[in-house]
């Protein structure tokens, strides 16, 4: 493909993205403290650039990259936006991990998150953790085949007696990496807002407005939950939820990193979807990226980046594209959580069955995080619990307000869950 080159005008100043590695245990969720990370350039060479220490929340410190001018992300058709960089990460009894290509972006905190296999693990499960994982381009700089367009609402599904009342969001998801027919190509079972997390970083930028982001995320959501609710590949006899091929779904690149800003929104978004009136299904919200390739009647992605740098709402970039009618809508419901969030923010003060919910989850978590003080479990948010929920939030970088608001709760379940081994057993 030819690109036309804009280049930014010169400046005197290096622009930096930002890196934080996180190593626990692929099984049992344990952080993983003094493991060895070594960051190099792609260049030839292979030049160190860093050598780095987890510590014993198994996190590195937070270290700058060089990264290209912003610029370069906010316009189609300029070079690559972002910088490449090998990681190594090593630790006495595990397998050492290699990750080709992490994408560096300016101005943005890239988080790179490593699931590490004791050294004596049978070969059996060796073999889903790749000792090298190559971080694929990003879907807006190199080609992939575009989506094979689809009706957006399922009609037998929407006819049919069986179907569930209201969408419902999963704990985990089956990713097929490959085609819908590649028997060759892998499962890999996720938690859902780690695969929506992943989908959004490899397909939009993280320099984006935050209303852009927003709205892509929203779109990447309720085709996911459309999968998901009408079993579109179950009903076809496939042992996976949704496949990492664009010109099916959306792509998945197993191992890379996500980006902070887009994480957070996730967490913030991630049980709504997509309707339009009389529908019960969410929407399967196709999109392409408007340069490359154009789709009359879906969303483009540099497209909703346009309306977003004119101030927009996400519903309002939303609406643009798919039509006046339609609107956000929520699940009542997320599978394989303990509780729901009670619906109001728990702080110091609050008395109740929600707290002790709290309180329990902190206390398991605490056996993999020691340094997450343990409390007495009697229902009251003290300062014990105060002082829990912010060394929580601290460690899975949450605004550490000692509040458990809606992000703080679904956070401490995800991890809670991971750490008893729930996930396992949906």
């Amino acid at each position: 493909m030819n690109r036309k080159i804009i280049y930014p005008a010169e400046t005197s100043t290096q622009s930096f993205g930002m890196l934080s590695v996180n190593t626990v245990t692929q099984v049992g969720f344990k952080p993983i403290e003094s493991a060895k990370v070594t960051i190099r350039k792609t260049t030839p060479g292979n030049e160190i650039v860093e050598e780095l220490t987890t510590n014993n929340v198994g996190r590195t410190l937070t270290i700058d990259l060089e990264a290209p001018p912003v610029e370069y992300s906010l316009e189609p058709n300029n070079p690559k936006p972002y910088s490449e960089y090998n990681i190594e990460i090593s630790a006495p009894e595990f397998e050492t991990v290699n990750i080709e290509g992490c994408q560096i972006l300016p101005t943005e905190l890239a988080l790179q998150n490593v699931n590490m296999i004791p050294s004596v693990e049978t070969s059996a499960i060796r073999s889903q953790q790749q000792e090298t994982l190559t971080i694929g381009p990003h879907t807006l700089y190199a080609e992939y085949p575009p989506k094979i367009p689809e009706s957006e609402v399922k009609e037998d599904v929407e006819n049919s007696f069986i179907v569930l009342e209201k969408p419902v969001v999963p704990s985990t998801i089956i990713v097929h990496d490959g085609t819908p027919d590649d028997t060759s190509a892998p499962n890999y079972f996720l938690p859902f807002t780690s695969y929506i997390k992943n989908v959004a970083s490899s397909e939009i930028y993280s320099t984006w407005p935050e209303s852009t982001i927003q709205a892509n995320i929203l779109a990447i959501l309720s085709f996911t939950l459309n999968r998901i609710y009408t079993e579109w590949y179950r009903a076809k006899g496939k042992n996976f939820n949704i496949t990492s091929s664009t010109a099916y779904d959306h792509k998945f690149i197993y191992g890379r990193n996500v980006y902070r800003n887009i994480s957070d929104i996730v967490d913030q978004l991630f049980v709504n979807y997509l309707s339009r009136p009389g529908v019960r299904q969410p929407i399967l919200t196709q999109y392409c990226d408007g340069v490359q390739v154009q789709c009359e009647n879906w969303m483009t992605q540099w497209g909703s980046k346009y309306r977003g740098d004119l101030g927009e709402s996400p519903i309002q970039i939303l609406r643009y594209f798919y039509g006046q009618d339609m609107f956000i809508n929520t699940a009542e419901k997320v599978s394989g959580i303990p509780s729901s969030f009670p619906g109001f923010n728990l702080q110091e003060g609050s008395t109740g069955e929600p707290v002790r919910v709290i309180q329990r989850q902190l206390n398991a978590i605490s056996n993999n995080y020691p340094a997450i003080p343990k409390q007495k479990v009697d229902g009251v948010f003290g300062p014990q619990t105060k002082e829990a929920v912010e060394v929580f939030q601290q460690t899975f970088l949450l605004p550490p307000n000692g509040i458990v608001d809606y992000p703080t709760w679904y956070k401490i379940s995800d991890i809670y869950v991971a750490v008893t081994r729930l996930a396992e057993l949906v």
